[in-house]
């Protein structure tokens, strides 16, 4: 995608709060992005970084071996992207992915004082996983991103 086409609405970032509660909650988290993994043309793009903050709060929260065998599945699916140093990994992310939406449960993030900020630098949608769960629509998204008739999920989330 062009740069002045804006971010594609088929490209998502999960911040490593949501990425880890995917792996060891399940819910809300898991629920946003089964939508994800459930289309071959839907992308979840991460940087390096962004990996490995992640392994970094399962490792905090469950063990190592666990942390590293999900790293090793994410890297796998993901769409790898590269990150300046110190910048925020899932915005760092989004940005270098030109990714229309980020998942995050940092509320730092999604306040209007963030937005503000970022609005100039990026367009990118910050919201809590439930909200990207409820409001993704597979339908419309197909006949923006690849037209014609919505086909239906195309794997299996669980795979």
């Amino acid at each position: 995608m062009a740069e002045d086409e804006g971010p594609n609405p088929a490209r998502v970032v999960a911040d490593a709060d949501v990425l880890a509660a995917d792996l060891l909650v399940g819910g809300e988290a898991r629920e946003a992005l089964d939508h994800v993994r459930r289309h071959s043309w839907v992308d979840l793009v991460a940087s390096d970084p962004l990996l490995a903050q992640t392994e970094r709060l399962v490792t905090e929260l469950a063990d190592a071996e666990l942390a590293a065998e999900h790293r090793e599945r994410l890297a796998a699916e993901r769409v790898a992207v590269d990150q300046p140093e110190g910048d925020h990994p899932a915005l760092a992310s989004a940005y270098r992915g030109e990714a229309a939406h980020l998942l995050s449960y940092d509320e730092r993030l999604r306040s209007a004082k963030a937005g503000l900020t970022l609005q100039p630098r990026v367009s990118v949608s910050i919201r809590p996983p439930d909200a990207f769960a409820r409001l993704f629509d597979p339908e419309s998204l197909y006949e923006v991103v690849e037209g014609g008739e919505y086909p239906g999920p195309d794997r299996d989330p669980r795979a």
